[in-house]
């Protein structure tokens, strides 16, 4: 029987040209294919298209085109180099996400997630990102900057749909042990952006008043030295004891400051009580509470926490010490006996947090909690070029996410793109109807899907992609999880994060037996090349040039500076196009440069060197076989034989490299 194989590169997004970035990842698997299928194999590798998104929509702004003629024309464009590399790819399972029999799918996907209780509306503060107009998700925000555009990302309060990933935190967390073939790097990064935090729920009574603060700590042991209270600008409290206008200053004072170690804070005109000691804590808005630790509210220990210290120094908020230290190591952050804590003094850290735990859930003043800074993924984007969420509403304010026999909603050609905003905003004849079920009018939902949702399950679509319905049960058990997937590191949370909440999500929906998307994740090294520069810009490495020991720009005879080698980039312009590699030095050279000079997820820096050395040897090879005249001797039959173990290892190890050095020692050795 034979043994079923599935390989998968992360699918590329329709630019118009592949970089030698794609070329490097799809050989990569290509060799994995190859060797499987040697091997007798059921291999499936196949190929698709991210083909909806901003980066469509914008440039079809730009160039005065249709998004949908432009991604089309792209992939075609796209599909051709493809090809031109000889990939082993089965192109009979090629999927766009842009296309009515992708995203007609994907529509009945949100449905029944919705009907689990998995896919929800709610008003949210959410992240807008002012440039393209549109929320972005928390994983889609790099340092307060939208992740696409860089811009500042201001906060919001939209209605909006979200997907409840928090429902799933503890096993997408618990499930990294058992990824014993993925990057200890890449589950790192996942296990801090789930951010697990064991602890307790503190109630802090604010006086003269019934409200009250919950506060999530890690540390209550450190309850006595609690001098202050600090909440995030976002904080629920705050909307109650400022107006927009003073909260609108406070958060652009905030989003100047660019020092970490630059803490700031506003004092309200309330405070707290202490829940063990008769004495009342003031209350700052602070720069630095995350919205997303507990509910946005921390009590400050300035003895024994660094920002808290930096933030009481500069207040004059005073510094209680309740763990046993140095004066002269405040803020002293580390394990110790207690002190100054009546209740606790003398215990150490793990006795005094069990035994305050206890204390406060005995008197009903807090609770044993868990925290998890991972929040519910918000799927809504205010864009035209994305599938369509299949729900309308009604004049009440009412809504109805549509049945699957209303299906698809397919998302209109005929829009006008300004550059602003949402269009399906502004097409009545789209968004207006008559609903079937109840005769009222109705709209459509403008918003659609964060295509982050394509790419979440296109593994599973590219199983039988002829299929009337989103997939085969039979056929998820029967090829999943995805043997081996291959793909850039930067995708770590998003879309791996994403994808794995997807699969377990489907399987509890659908009964099936599969719960995560990829066995085994390898994460392949970018490419780099010198960059060159001129007096005003970037120029192309193809149009430098040696001339009298120095380097000259072609085309305009001008100096170049050599700068050092980063990852290719078309803002850099120190990219290499695989179409005239191809053409100078043939496909099987280029793919073995790809593989030959550092270990595949490393870094490769792309140097004409290399990719001679890459011809060389495939002229040996080439010469050998045709000028081979005698019987290979045993003995070179047993070096073969050696040859062939090393590079089944190598493979499967995905040490591409040295399968390349494999090479030269066999051909060094023949060819004496």
């Amino acid at each position: 029987m034979k043994s079923k194989t599935y390989i998968l590169e992360m699918f590329p997004y329709p630019s118009g040209n592949i970089h030698m970035g794609h070329v490097r990842n799809y050989v990569i698997g290509d060799i994995s294919a190859r060797y499987h299928k040697l091997k007798g194999d059921e291999v499936i590798h196949p190929m698709g298209w991210d083909a909806f998104g901003l980066p469509a929509e914008n440039a079809a702004i730009q160039f005065d085109t249709h998004p949908q003629d432009w991604t089309l024309k792209n992939i075609e464009s796209m599909k051709s180099q493809l090809q031109k590399l000889d990939l082993d790819l089965d192109w009979d399972r090629e999927v766009a996400t842009c296309n009515e029999d992708y995203y007609r799918h994907q529509q009945e996907l949100f449905i029944d997630l919705y009907n689990a209780g998995l896919a929800y509306k709610k008003d949210a503060l959410v992240n807008w990102d002012p440039v393209d107009q549109t929320v972005l998700a928390n994983e889609q925000v790099i340092d307060g900057k939208g992740w696409r555009t860089g811009a500042s990302v201001e906060k919001k309060v939209l209605s909006q749909w979200f997907f409840k990933i928090t429902d799933y935190a503890e096993e997408l967390l618990r499930d990294l042990d058992d990824l014993t073939l993925w990057p200890e790097k890449v589950k790192t990064m996942q296990r801090n952006w789930i951010g697990k935090s064991t602890g307790a729920e503190i109630n802090f009574s604010i006086t003269e008043s019934d409200n009250i603060l919950n506060i999530f700590t890690t540390r209550p042991d450190t309850i006595y030295g609690a001098t202050f209270i600090a909440l995030s600008v976002n904080h629920k409290m705050v909307e109650q004891l400022l107006s927009q206008d003073e909260i609108k200053k406070i958060k652009g004072d905030f989003d100047k400051i660019v020092d970490d170690k630059d803490k700031r804070g506003i004092l309200l005109k309330i405070k707290c009580k202490h829940p063990l000691l008769d004495k009342e804590l003031p209350v700052y808005i602070a720069n630095f509470v995350l919205d997303n630790y507990g509910e946005g509210a921390i009590f400050g220990c300035p003895a024994h926490d660094d920002r808290d210290y930096e933030f009481a120094q500069k207040y004059s908020i005073p510094v209680i010490k309740v763990i046993e230290c140095d004066d002269k190591e405040l803020p002293f952050s580390g394990d110790g006996i207690v002190i100054n804590s009546p209740m606790l003094d003398g215990l150490s850290k793990n006795d005094a947090i069990a035994k305050i735990i206890n204390y406060f859930e005995e008197n009903k003043i807090g609770k044993r909690s868990i925290n998890y800074k991972i929040r519910d993924w918000g799927v809504s984007r205010q864009r035209y070029w994305g599938c369509p969420i299949p729900v309308i509403y009604y004049n009440d304010g009412s809504y109805r996410v549509l049945d699957k026999s209303e299906l698809p909603v397919v998302l209109p050609y005929d829009v006008n793109l300004n550059g602003k905003g949402n269009a399906l905003l502004g097409h009545e004849k789209w968004r207006k109807l008559i609903c079937p079920k109840t005769n009222q009018t109705a709209y459509r939902e403008t918003d659609t899907l964060d295509t982050f949702v394509d790419s979440s399950w296109y593994y599973i679509r590219f199983l039988n992609n002829k299929n009337n319905q989103p997939f085969d049960a039979k056929d998820i058990d029967s090829f999943l999880p995805v043997d081996k997937y291959i793909g850039g590191i930067e995708h770590a949370i998003l879309h791996l994060l994403y994808s794995r909440f997807f699969m377990k999500a489907l399987r509890d929906i659908y009964k099936l037996n599969v719960s995560e998307p990829f066995k085994q994740l390898f994460t392949q090294g970018m490419i780099t090349h010198k960059t060159y520069k001129n007096d005003t810009d970037w120029v192309m490495p193809k149009d430098v040039a040696l001339k009298e020991g120095k380097l000259i720009d072609i085309k305009t005879q001008t100096l170049v500076t050599e700068g050092p080698s980063e990852k290719m980039s078309k803002s850099k312009k120190n990219v290499v196009e695989p179409n005239e590699i191809l053409d100078n030095y043939g496909i099987d050279a280029t793919r073995i440069f790809m593989i030959s000079d550092s270990p595949p997820d490393r870094e490769l820096e792309w140097t004409d060197e290399g990719i001679q050395s890459s011809k060389n040897i495939i002229n040996r090879i080439e010469r050998y076989f045709k000028n081979k005249q005698t019987v290979i001797s045993d003995e070179s039959i047993k070096r073969v034989e050696r040859y062939v173990f090393e590079i089944e290892k190598n493979i499967l190890n995905f040490s591409l490299n040295k399968c390349v050095a494999n090479i030269y020692t066999l051909f060094n050795a023949l060819e004496k």
